[in-house]
């Protein structure tokens, strides 16, 4: 069968195919160390070869013929050429390397001449070593040949083949069947293409008919596609006169095999390659093919292909030996083909020769020996030549083993030993050298080695010599050998200890000595304090985007203090930590790694190292990256229904936080398009959902789910699914009835989404009637959202009833609501009002409900309205505003609060309903009686004294009764924790509003409270504070002087002759021309300029007003003394007088106060 396929190709190409595996000399290298300081020869190795089969693509500029070998002396090379002496240095046109074997094939000219079989030869004095053959192939371009192809005749139903007869090429060959247009030939039961390249027809058709079948056969190795002469077949159909049972009867026949020919066949293959078994049989109806293993199963790894007719078992082994059937059958019979297959190998080393050093004198055995199938021959060769060619009397060969006896310097040479096969060859050379030298520590001395307690260490002891050394250890200055189930000296010299301990610090000798000589050499240990991580990371889970801590904590040796260091890694690669781009989110410092913004590609395994340069710790800790979930993919529609369908999906990476639900969501294209709204929610471990659906609606679904961080992005949408038209499922929701007149009803009711009207045509049928009474049902159908019912009687309860229906239907059975038609005003007021007063500000107020047949609607409650009359202080009437509270409800009782003290007020009663207020009830006045004052507005410290303080104020603005007086405190509060006790001033005289502390301690800070009193109580405190002075002040000794009669006169007398020398002024100014313009100027100065200029007698400054002061307080004594009772000093002085935009204080106070203000006023200006 294979064979059929190669086409001859194995014939020429055999080098290729034919296995052969050339194993490098396992030399022995003579160390430099030892080179030097002894030249000792070595034999020669190759290093180096070209593969066994070297092909001249014509694509490639030059073909290199590899060989190089190394020994002591240098290699000299030479080459054969199939079989015979080759010299590339006589050849011009070959390129030959210096020092080196190898040699270029240039590509150019013929290269014809130089295909054939290459080996080279490596040789020095000592031996000689030779390459595997080398197969140089140079490829001719494949073609096609040149010829005239009659047109295939054949008649329907028969079986007909086209050959393809490929040119010979460098494999892999690849076939294909195409029209001179380049169509592929298509293929089926009917119609298969054979391993050999062969199309076969089981059976022709008329649309088999055609000019322009083409065979190309593609070279891929060698870019080469070549194309046969196109075939023409002819299909000759049955006569049209024979009825269709007759030419069933015709084409109808049993299987018969177009290949393979015969019953049986046998095949041979190399084991890992690819069996390939085909049967194509002709009959019809098409027979359809099967396939066994006699006795067997067939090998699991077997596939079929070619619609049943190619059986290939991959890469085959011994087991898959054995008998393989086909067969082709059909309704009429079945025929068969029987196939022997056979696996055979190529050799393969049992026992490779070694390379060895021996010492003189020595028996040196050489083995080799190959298994493969069938049996590899062995031959063996010493420096390239047979063993026949170079006899040697000390040396046999027994089976598979040379043996050399009592071996000599002289024996030292290459030996090859060729293990070869129908299916390959292997070749391996052995380097024998036979030598004697004493021993040669390569290991440097004095080499100081760090070991961890508990650990181990390797102390090295590199010894070359022949015979082999014997090598012991020994510590500080002892003579003896160290020994223990701690201690093991290995065959190359070096000595490991385990579980090393503190007292195994000191110095130690490696001794090596043989039959030639004996060296030493020392090396020192010292044992450190283990690494270990004493905090380790601890595993987290961290949400992403933010910031990531891992903190890891060693103790070491601290002799390594400059060489401890501390590394991270992450799922064990190291983390580079140089502050790249790419590294710029990882921070770490004193053993904390920090990771910035942390992404999912951060999640994964860290692992704290902390090293020394003699041992290291690890702990790892697992850092989890919490996320929202990812889209659900894949998401699938099924179960499709008239109003439901089933969503399938497949839940995203739920980020290492369970999927607690999943959001269905749902858009349509005609109402609401491009607006996603919630369908339904399902639990995150659901990845389906029955969806209940409207009709006549073109959804689109998507899904996203949700867990302890969020909800993730959603999927991407399904197709589109429509339902079908449907009647109604639900009726409307939220109906409303209300009376906004009297003779009406308005029913209003929430309409149906557009998405819940389940097709076209929707509108609603309202149906009424009252439940007093007995009468039939009144219905109309409406189109929108409300209907008003005329004509009703004033508040009379009726049914309703709303039902949906559209092209399709009605909807469900409506639910009967029960409303009142529309109300009217409440025509009585509530009788028996009465008022009863709770204390200053609060009244109970209560009534004679309303009859229920008076309210002519729902009860709403009572509204109970006021306003203030007048103030009992003054009782000058006052009307206040309106104000109104409302009570829901059925009661006949209420509070009213917040109303002002010592005040007269009237009130009314009424009720009220869904239409309005009723009639109010008949007026009832009222009296509040005392209560306390409010604060007062004004109180501060003025003339702030060593030991005194003057204190104004102002009356409060609702004193809320007759005021009987102040109370006022004080008290000392320095700072410090504690305040100083509380003094009490009781004044009495209500219509005092300033007041002088004496005796207060100089340079200290007081606080004062003020609150005003009736004859209820005592007001809310107004408090000030002020800080004594050290000394008394120019203006309170201002004060003094102003009190003295001497002074008061003085003053009068200054004021007198001021006014006679201003009424000299302006008779000079009459009279004219006694005075020039600059005295005119100076007497009658402008009155802008006079504030400017300080010389002009018309100026006072502040130090003229304070007398003025003085004899303000002087005068209002005065009149204190007299009939009026009234005192300017109940006002202040003029800092409280006056506001900042000039206003009267006193304002706050009664008229009377005012009054008398006024006439002191007058009373000071007057001697000006």
């Amino acid at each position: 069968m294979r064979l059929q396929r190669s086409l001859g190709l194995v014939a020429v190409l055999g080098a290729i195919t034919y296995i052969c595996a050339f194993h490098t000399t396992a030399a022995i290298d003579i160390p430099l160390e030892v080179l030097g300081h002894v030249n000792i020869e070595q034999l020669p190795t190759i290093t180096a070869q070209s593969p066994s089969s070297l092909i001249a693509f014509p694509f490639d500029e030059s073909y290199p013929m590899t060989c190089e070998a190394k020994g002591n002396p240098e290699p000299e090379f030479r080459w054969t050429k199939n079989g015979q002496e080759f010299d590339p240095s006589q050849d011009p046109r070959l390129m030959k390397e210096e020092n080196s074997g190898t040699f270029v094939i240039p590509n150019n000219g013929n290269l014809t001449e130089y295909q054939g079989s290459y080996r080279c030869y490596a040789s020095n004095k000592l031996g000689t070593a030779i390459s595997q053959e080398i197969e140089f192939i140079v490829p001719h371009v494949p073609k096609f040949p040149k010829e005239t192809l009659d047109p295939v005749v054949v008649e329907e139903g028969q079986p007909f083949t086209l050959k393809c007869d490929p040119p010979k090429g460098i494999p892999p060959l690849q076939i294909y069947w195409m029209t001179i247009n380049l169509q592929h030939i298509e293929q089926d039961e009917r119609v298969s293409m054979g391993l050999n390249g062969d199309l076969y027809f089981s059976h022709a058709v008329e649309k088999d008919s055609r000019r322009d079948y083409c065979c190309f056969a593609a070279f891929p190795r060698i870019r080469t596609i070549v194309q046969k002469t196109a075939m023409s077949v002819i299909v000759k159909t049955k006569k049209s006169d024979m009825s269709p049972e007759t030419a069933n009867a015709i084409l109808e026949r049993r299987p018969s095999l177009l290949t393979p020919s015969g019953v049986k066949s046998e095949t041979q293959l190399v084991k890992g390659e690819d069996l390939k078994l085909e049967c194509i049989a002709e009959g019809f109806p098409t027979p359809q093919v099967e396939w066994v293993k006699i006795g067997h199963r067939l090998p699991i790894k077997a596939k079929l292909e070619n619609h049943g007719k190619l059986l290939i078992v991959p890469r085959v082994e011994q087991e898959d030996s054995g008998k393989y059937m086909c067969k082709a059958k059909n309704t009429l019979g079945e025929a068969v083909h029987y196939f022997t297959v056979t696996v055979e190998e190529p050799p393969e080393w049992v026992s490779e020769p070694e390379s060895q050093l021996s010492m003189i004198g020595s028996d040196v055995s050489i083995k080799c020996s190959a298994s493969g199938s069938p049996e590899p021959t062995i031959t063996w060769k010493v420096n390239g030549v047979p063993l026949r060619e170079s006899p040697a009397s000390n040396r046999k060969v027994l089976d598979d083993t040379i043996v050399l006896h009592n071996a000599k310097a002289s024996d030292s040479a290459v030996y090859q030993c060729q293990a070869s096969n129908r299916h390959g060859t292997l070749l391996s050379n052995a380097n024998i050298m036979i030598m004697n030298m004493p021993p040669m520590i390569l290991t440097t001395g004095g080499e100081d080695y760090s070991a961890v307690e508990g650990k181990g260490v390797m102390m090295h002891c590199k010894v070359f010599s022949s015979p082999p050394s014997t090598i012991t250890w020994s510590k500080d200055d002892s003579s003896e050998s160290v020994v223990g189930p701690r201690f093991t000296v290995h065959d190359n010299g070096s000595l490991e200890i385990y579980s090393v301990e503190k007292d195994d610090t000191g110095q130690y000798t490696c001794l090596a000595k043989n039959t030639e000589g004996t060296s030493a050499v020392e090396a020192m240990l010292y044992v450190k304090d283990p690494t270990r991580i004493v905090a380790p990371p601890e595993g987290q889970q961290i949400l992403i985007g933010t910031t990531a801590q891992l903190s890891c904590l060693a103790e070491y040796d601290k002799s390594f203090s400059n060489d401890f260091e501390l590394l991270w890694e992450k799922d064990d690669m190291e983390i580079a930590l140089n502050y790249t781009e790419n590294s710029s989110r990882y921070f770490a410092e004193d053993g904390i790694l920090q990771i910035f913004n942390v992404s999912h590609r951060d999640q994964g395994v860290y692992t704290c190292v902390a090293r020394t340069p003699v041992d290291q710790d690890t702990a790892s800790a697992l850092l989890m990256v919490l996320d929202v979930p990812d889209a659900p993919e894949y998401l699938v529609l099924s179960e499709h229904k008239s109003k439901s369908v089933k969503l399938k999906w497949i839940p995203g990476d739920d980020h290492n936080s369970t999927t607690t639900e999943f959001i269905i969501e749902y858009e349509e294209s005609q109402w609401e398009p491009r607006i996603w709204k919630e369908l339904l929610r399902v639990p995150g471990n659901h990845n389906s959902a029955v969806l209940k659906l409207h009709g006549h609606v073109d959804y689109c679904f998507r899904v996203s789910g949700v867990n302890a961080v969020g909800r993730g992005p959603s999927s991407e949408p399904t197709e589109r699914y429509k339902t079908q038209p449907a009647a109604p499922d639900k009726n409307p929701e939220n109906i409303k009835i209300e009376g906004h007149l009297p003779h009406e009803m308005d029913i209003n009711w929430e309409p149906l989404l557009p998405i819940e009207h389940n097709g076209p045509g929707l509108e609603y049928k309202v149906s009424y009637k009252r439940q007093d009474v007995e009468e039939d049902w009144k219905e109309h159908m409406v189109k929108r959202h409300s209907f008003v019912v005329k004509n009703t009687p004033t508040f009379v309860p009726y049914e309703i009833k709303i039902q949906a229906r559209n092209h399709q239907g009605w909807g469900p059975e409506p639910k009967i609501v029960t409303g009142f038609s529309g109300e009217d005003f409440p025509s009585a007021a509530p009788d028996d009002v009465a008022v009863e007063v709770i204390n200053s500000s609060v009244v109970k107020v209560s009534w004679t409900r309303v009859h229920k047949d008076n309210l002519h609607g729902h009860l709403g409650g009572y509204r109970i309205s006021w306003w203030r009359l007048r103030s009992l202080v003054n009782s000058k009437k006052d009307h206040g505003e309106k104000e109104s509270l409302a009570f829901p409800g059925d009661r006949n009782h209420a509070v009213v609060s917040g109303l002002t003290p010592f005040s007269e007020y009237t009130l009314i009663v009424m009720t009220f309903n869904g239409r309005g207020n009723g009639p109010g009830s008949h007026p009832i006045n009222f009296k509040t009686p005392e209560g306390v004052p409010e604060k007062n507005p004004v109180f501060r410290a003025t003339d702030v004294q060593k030991h005194s303080v003057s204190l104004v104020w102002a009356p409060p603005l609702e004193p809320n009764g007759i005021l009987t007086g102040y109370l006022l405190d004080y008290q000392l509060i320095n700072d410090t924790d504690e305040a100083g006790q509380l003094q009490s001033v009781d004044i009495s005289n209500p219509d005092t509003t300033k007041w002088i502390l004496r005796d207060l301690e100089p340079v200290s800070k007081y606080k004062f409270y003020l609150r005003s009193c009736t004859t209820v109580g005592c007001g809310p405190v107004v408090s000030e504070e002020c800080t004594t002075t050290l000394e008394s002040s120019l203006a309170s000794i201002h004060g003094g002087i102003s009190t003295q009669g001497w002074f008061i006169g003085l003053m009068c007398a200054i004021a007198f002759l001021t006014l006679i020398v201003l009424i000299a002024c302006f008779v000079n100014r009459n009279k004219g021309g006694k005075y020039s313009v600059k005295e005119k100027e100076d007497l009658h100065p402008d009155v802008e300029s006079q504030g400017m200029n300080d010389d002009t007698f018309c100026e006072y400054s502040d130090n003229d007003e304070k007398p003025l002061k003085g004899s303000q307080h002087s005068l209002s004594r005065e009149i204190k003394a007299g009939d009026s009772g009234d005192s300017l000093v109940d006002y202040g002085d003029e800092d409280v007088q006056f506001n900042e935009d000039g206003s009267f204080i006193g304002e706050y106070a009664g008229r009377k106060e005012k009054r008398v203000s006024a006439e002191i006023k007058a009373t000071v200006q007057t001697p000006a």
